[in-house]
């Protein structure tokens, strides 16, 4: 098992979509990554010789990846929160940040749905 920038790859996966498994690294990024180290992108983790293996942690070591990036991406929203700007205000909020309607959608930034009911008070015997 492959062991790069701290996670383990998954043995049967191909090259090109193991790298995936990193933070920070998609599937263009992987794919422009193996061409210019000159790897086969059907090649599956388990049978990387060493000296590509060792090529390939290298060319991912000097990209911005998993705890680095993540808390580069923290500071961006902390620090647009503290400047009190509507994108912060968004994010402090927990809704959609990017213009998205809320109205119907929007139920993964929102959470589960709450009805109110029908709004009628019950009686009850006294």
């Amino acid at each position: 098992m492959a062991r790069i920038a701290g996670v383990n790859l998954p043995k049967g996966k191909r090259i090109e979509v193991a790298l995936t498994y990193i933070y920070g690294i998609g599937r263009s990024a992987s794919r422009k990554l193996l061409m210019e180290l000159k790897v086969n992108l059907d090649t599956k983790v388990e049978d990387l010789k060493p000296d590509q293996e060792q090529k390939i942690r290298d060319a991912v070591g000097k990209l911005v990846t998993e705890g680095d990036l993540r808390r580069k991406v923290g500071d961006d929203i902390k620090r647009l929160q503290e400047i009190g700007t509507y994108r912060g205000f968004r994010h402090r909020r927990h809704l959609p940040v990017r213009g998205q309607r809320t109205k119907t959608n929007a139920r993964t930034k929102r959470g589960k749905r709450k009805t109110m009911g029908s709004g009628k008070v019950k009686l009850t015997k006294t």
